[in-house]
């Protein structure tokens, strides 16, 4: 079994390495190497087979053809630019995120092989006039350029499957928090940073209200559901490829006492309140009442509290 982590790099690429490396099979395989693939050279992880990392620019086809190879079975393609970015650059967002997506699916078409792409896709893909319950079945109607460029790659997850040129699956992402690391450019980066941050006596900004709900998972809880969601068989899929991540909905002002339960009250107490309205504007049309049937008739699952997602960023990340 011979993986691929295109966003090898980035948090959910690391953490996902580091759980192939301690499990050491996929799909009911021994893993036999794993490339961890990114704009910039990734780091390494530790694991009893063979680890390869390499750079990648999605972009351009000549550079997912010498990381794709016939050898390759599986490809996580987690590699994307963030909402926040993607909506100031239009441009690059469509060259990564779409046209990336794109070479990816025509690389695995050109070689003829039909691996296991497993796509992140995002719950910004909702909004606008789709009405609430969201699901599985709803129709995307993305108010950013980011959740217009996911909610086409879904697409060609589809089609690409249907034409036999890949085993696709595509996860609608919930928000994770708590992420570990330095701030990036996601608008809803503030939705770990005023946990992290706080956790790590340091100052941090809420630019919305107590009240602001919203759909989240924790890291750990997303790449054990990426794990399985390789694991899972074709026609356990069925025709529609795509499906909603499990998630949970608080809102902000419950995510801050679950913090306050596990970690006391001094965490909360450096979290300062002030508008940003160019946040609030991005945020302002996602959506929260979010169910993920199928996911979880597949065996999927969501943290059972927010006080289990503060738990594991004091027991995983926690510097």
């Amino acid at each position: 079994m011979n993986i691929l982590i295109l966003g090898g790099g980035g948090v959910v690429g690391q953490k996902l390495a580091a759980s192939l490396a301690r499990i050491a099979t996929l799909r009911g395989q021994r893993i036999a190497h794993l490339t961890l693939a990114d704009i910039k050279d990734p780091a390494p992880v530790d694991a009893p087979f063979a680890v390869a990392t390499t750079v990648c620019d999605i972009a351009d086809p000549a550079s997912v053809a010498l990381a794709i190879t016939p050898q390759t079975d599986v490809i996580y393609l987690l590699a994307a630019i963030v909402s926040s970015h993607a909506e100031e650059d239009f441009d690059t967002g469509m060259k990564i995120n779409l046209f990336g997506t794109y070479n990816v699916l025509e690389r695995c078409r050109q070689l003829g092989t039909q691996p296991v792409v497993v796509f992140t896709s995002s719950i910004a893909i909702y909004g606008g006039e789709a009405a609430d319950p969201l699901g599985d079945h709803s129709y995307p109607n993305p108010q950013t350029s980011y959740g217009g460029q996911k909610a086409i790659g879904e697409i060609l997850i589809n089609d690409y499957t249907r034409k036999g040129f890949i085993d696709g699956r595509a996860f609608r992402l919930p928000t994770i928090s708590v992420r570990p690391g330095l701030p990036n450019r996601a608008a809803s980066g503030f939705m770990s940073s005023i946990f992290r941050e706080p956790l790590n006596g340091q100052r941090a900004i809420c630019p919305v209200d107590a009240d602001f709900l919203h759909y989240y998972l924790s890291p750990r809880k997303c790449v054990e559901n990426l794990i399985k969601g390789a694991n899972l068989l074709a026609d356990d899929l069925g025709q529609n490829r795509v499906m909603q991540m499990p998630g949970r909905t608080w809102s902000i002002g419950q995510m801050i006492d679950a913090m306050t339960e596990v970690a006391g009250p001094a965490p909360a107490e450096l979290i300062d309140w002030t508008p940003q309205p160019d946040v609030q504007r991005i945020v302002s049309g996602w959506r929260w009442d979010i169910h993920a049937g199928k996911a979880t008739r597949l065996g999927l699952t969501a943290d059972d509290s927010f006080q289990d997602n503060i738990r594991h960023y004091l027991a995983d990340d926690k510097p």
